[in-house]
């Protein structure tokens, strides 16, 4: 067995011992996080390094593997208080930080596996390929709630490899979740681009800023980029705790690659008079935004717009009801199509993300300077979605799956690209809509199909039972989570 192999079997091993006693992936995941940080500032503290990252010495690496029993569950609760009061990564990392593993001899086990392995000389991939893995396995974890913050893999990719980011660029999410938007481009940018000692230097420390508002799964982000090698363990963080939505930052990027939270309304929990825990709806009144709305995914879409350079570019998954929603929606679809060139939409099929009952789509969108003529001029549809079926495990959502989108998307050069649809090729996945055609639907909808469903005509060609049922489960959950906001908005 390589050493890599050994590494990661000791990682699964330890976390299937710790189940045993209660501790989740994601609680696993984050002692992990703790001491792996931990472990790195101390090799960094030594020679060659010899580099202080701020920890003090008496919450050191060291000072963790000097004690035993109560005294250690002591000290290390004592220390994730400490460090979490601190500035920059460091802070971030160990912000809100609790000891979830209870006993005193299996974190001491955890603490000498972690001792074992020297990971500053680890190679990035091995490091990150370790870390991926527990997140997914994280977000597979239906009760930790993880899912919603891990967007498929294979998904990300395919929209790096359209939008095809360059060096010297930078990048933003205002929703980062775990931070794969981010390790997606830096792949990309290393392996498409014989990059200098300049544009290594500014992809590891100016690329990428993002904002994430969940104490866990920022620290999650945080650690996943510095094992890809972005950023420093003594440097700054690049992952804002700030709401992205409640003010313009000022900053502008050259792209925006994002799939903001699922869910419509934007809300906050608070405590009533009786002690009950009510929501009340959040509705954001920037001056930027071309409608007020407490609709969260419309926010989004309008923030994102608002952080791009003129030059800038953006790929967004929304949920369907961006594209056909009426109000706000309406109004934030006809001004994205008239100062933004919407040039691209890719529908995709259920079954492929973590939460449930979701029908998303990606935005592939172009910024432009202020001009009386409309910007798109046409909307090219990918069809992902009809007579197409997945499941997580059986068949989950692959990078392959996308080629054919990737290929009819055109990276190279997007002005050149060929219609599959036609009359005499009704099954054709890739058809557009020009400009006037989109206009003239009621309420400017953008949600568009074509292609005949098999499912409801072919009964010789019917979905596998257990596809079928969560075909069914995921439209209901869908379904009553529209008359839940329904129902939440008629009590006010």
């Amino acid at each position: 067995m390589s050493a890599t192999a050994s590494i990661v079997s000791k990682v699964w091993s330890f976390c299937t011992v710790l189940k045993d006693d209660g501790v989740g992936y994601g609680d696993y995941l984050e002692q992990l996080t703790y001491l792996i940080f931990l472990k790195m500032a101390d090799e960094y503290s030594q020679p060659p390094y010899n580099r202080q990252v701020g920890i003090p010495a008496e919450y050191n690496w060291q000072s963790l593997k000097a004690k035993r029993g109560a005294e250690l569950e002591v000290h290390y609760v004592a220390l994730l208080m400490e460090l979490g009061k601190l500035s920059g990564m460091l802070g971030q990392i160990f912000t809100k930080a609790q000891n979830k593993i209870q006993d005193p001899a299996k974190l001491y086990r955890l603490i000498d596996m972690v001792n074992e392995t020297q990971w500053v000389t680890m190679g990035a991939d091995v490091k990150g390929d370790i870390y991926e893995g527990l997140l997914e396995r994280n977000a597979e974890d239906t009760k930790s709630g993880a899912g919603q913050y891990f967007t498929p893999r294979a998904l990300i990719r395919a929209m790096v490899a359209c939008v095809r980011p360059e060096p010297g660029k930078t990048i933003a999410d205002p929703a980062c979740g775990t931070g794969g938007f981010f390790l997606a481009a830096y792949d990309f940018l290393v392996a498409e681009y014989a990059l200098d000692k300049t544009q290594k230097a500014f992809l590891k420390h100016e690329t990428f800023y993002g904002n994430e508002i969940v104490a866990n799964t920022r620290r999650l982000a945080l650690m996943n980029m510095f094992l890809h090698n972005i950023g420093e363990i003594d440097g700054d963080s690049m992952i804002s705790p700030n709401d992205a939505l409640v003010a313009d930052s000022g900053k502008r990027f050259d792209y925006v690659l994002a799939n903001p939270p699922f869910g419509k309304k934007s809300a906050m929990s608070f405590t009533n008079e009786e002690g009950e825990q009510e929501k009340d709806e959040l509705t954001y009144n920037r001056q930027d935004f071309w409608a007020t709305t407490s609709n969260k995914q419309l926010n989004f879409v309008q923030h994102i717009r608002t952080l791009l350079k003129t030059t800038g570019e953006a790929a967004v998954v929304v949920p369907d009801n961006v594209l056909f929603e009426g109000g706000a929606g309406e109004t934030v679809r006809r001004k994205l199509l008239e100062t933004t060139d919407l040039h691209t939409i890719l529908r995709l099929p259920t079954g492929i993300f973590y939460a449930n009952g979701v029908k998303a789509n990606v935005l592939f969108f172009d910024n432009r300077e202020a001009s009386k003529e409309p910007w798109t001029k046409a909307v090219w549809y990918y069809d992902y979605r009809t007579n197409i079926h997945h499941t997580l495990k059986k068949k989950p959502l692959r990078f392959e799956d996308l080629q054919d989108f990737i290929a009819c998307y055109n990276p190279q050069n997007r002005h050149q690209r060929q219609e599959t649809w036609n009359e005499q090729n009704a099954e054709g996945r890739w058809r557009k809509y020009g400009f006037d055609q989109i206009m003239a639907r009621d309420k400017t909808s953008l949600d568009i199909f074509w292609i005949k469903d098999k499912s409801l005509s072919d009964l010789d060609n019917l979905p596998e039972p257990d596809e079928l049922v969560g075909d069914i489960i995921e439209n209901l959950e869908a379904g009553l989570n529209s008359f839940r906001d329904i129902a939440a908005t008629l009590s006010k």
